[in-house]
């Protein structure tokens, strides 16, 4: 088989001439291309998903700090209601024993009415009527009662006796 210079001029035009050699190097350096152009697009993509990240990262840490910020408010303002709770139950502790040594007193008061009752006298005539006066009372209540100094408090005696005039 002997192949003709004619045949083989006719091949080399026909590959050369028809696009056919040309097409396969354009189709091989078209798909290099295309592989590079994806590989470049992917690192783009790759490139804008790890700022997303970064950003996500950012708030992330922001919302933290905001929330540490926050529950260290939260937590001072706790311990000042603790100390205000604290202060507001000795003073309601403190009226409490006032209120209840203003009772004992209001009581010995009103015995000491009572024990001078029956010396009141309607009759502004009355020649038995004697005045009395508040320091009076408490002159002779103080010789029947006695005061504790260490606790503040007063102790009575079993005995309210008002001296008769």
């Amino acid at each position: 088989m002997e192949i003709s210079l004619d045949t083989i001029i006719a091949l080399l035009g026909l590959l050369f001439g028809g696009g056919a050699l040309g097409g396969i190097f354009t189709w091989r350096w078209q798909r290099a291309k295309a592989k590079a152009e994806a590989k470049t697009a992917e690192i783009d993509a790759a490139k804008e998903m790890q700022d997303v990240y970064q950003q996500l990262i950012a708030d992330v840490k922001q919302d933290r700090n905001e929330q540490k910020q926050y529950i260290t408010e939260l937590k001072q303002d706790r311990e000042d209601i603790r100390l205000d709770r604290n202060r507001m139950q000795k003073r309601m502790a403190q009226l409490s024993d006032e209120i209840d040594m203003l009772k004992r007193i209001q009581s010995r008061q009103g015995r000491q009415i009572e024990a001078l009752r029956p010396f009141l006298c309607a009759d502004l005539k009355c020649k038995k009527r004697q005045l009395i006066t508040i320091q009076d009372i408490a002159t002779s209540n103080n010789e029947s009662d006695t005061t504790d100094v260490d606790n503040g408090t007063i102790e009575e005696d079993e005995t309210d006796d008002v001296n008769t005039m």
